[in-house]
């Protein structure tokens, strides 16, 4: 089922005047320094992977209407765009960095996504290249900064100035689902929402997963800004390879 919040033009609008690509951007980037080749799955608007200079760049993303916000980006004309799904995409090559970023990872629901999404960081990464993707840590119960009383926000839009913003969330804490409403009151009234589910899943199921699809782990990072991965750390970030065969 597709997600407005990334398929709706006038919502993806506001992605980026949210997301504005700090830690996770600078630390990808230090990974893609040297690398002949980067595919970026879930690109979304494409600022990361616009940003980056490698001879070859690629950009998956199944929302067209975020990867026309990444055409139009200033540095887009050097890299390919892709509408295509992480879980079934074979695009027959082999990249030096696969990245999964923006927690893009914790929209595949179940199971078998998610073992998909994985197989497809396999076939696509490299003999010697490395793979990096995030997500979020369950104990850090993040669900619960997502209500109307603590996530109300002013957003400041290019188009329709300062704009009001909130959240609210449910988690279904025995299936680690997440469902999610994003809101955006405009200065004439109107109410733009969305409806949004996501899964946290915990580090050892994930360990179990990234096994399982032939990949091995380097070093988990706890955050961006590369510090240590633990039990209460915020984010499960991955840092690894293809297994040794």
């Amino acid at each position: 089922m597709e997600d407005p919040l990334y398929t709706d033009p006038s919502l993806v609008a506001f992605y980026d005047a949210e997301n504005d690509g700090g830690a996770d951007h600078a630390f990808c980037a230090a990974l893609a320094r040297g690398a002949r080749s980067v595919l970026d799955l879930g690109c979304g608007t494409g600022a990361l992977l616009a940003g980056l200079s490698n001879p070859v760049r690629v950009g998956v993303d199944p929302a067209g209407a975020m990867l026309d916000v990444a055409r139009a980006r200033p540095g887009a004309e050097g890299a390919e765009w892709i509408a295509a799904d992480a879980r079934t995409l074979r695009l027959g090559r082999r990249f030096d960095l696969v990245m999964l970023t923006g927690h893009a990872f914790q929209v595949f629901l179940t199971d078998d996504d998610q073992r998909a999404a994985l197989a497809t960081i396999a076939a696509h990464l490299a003999p010697g290249g490395r793979f990096v993707f995030d997500a979020r840590n369950p104990a850090s119960r993040e669900w619960e900064e997502w209500q109307p009383h603590n996530s109300r926000r002013w957003v400041d839009h290019p188009a329709h100035g300062r704009v009001e913003a909130w959240n609210s969330a449910i988690c279904d804490e025995t299936s680690g689902l997440v469902t999610y409403g994003t809101y955006y009151r405009l200065a004439d009234g109107r109410t733009l929402s969305a409806q949004s589910r996501i899964r946290f899943t915990p580090r050892a199921v994930l360990e179990e997963r990234i096994a399982g699809a032939g990949l091995s782990v380097e070093r988990w990072f706890g955050d961006w800004h590369g510090g240590p991965d633990g039990a209460q750390s915020p984010e499960f970030i991955p840092l690894g390879q293809l297994s040794p065969a």
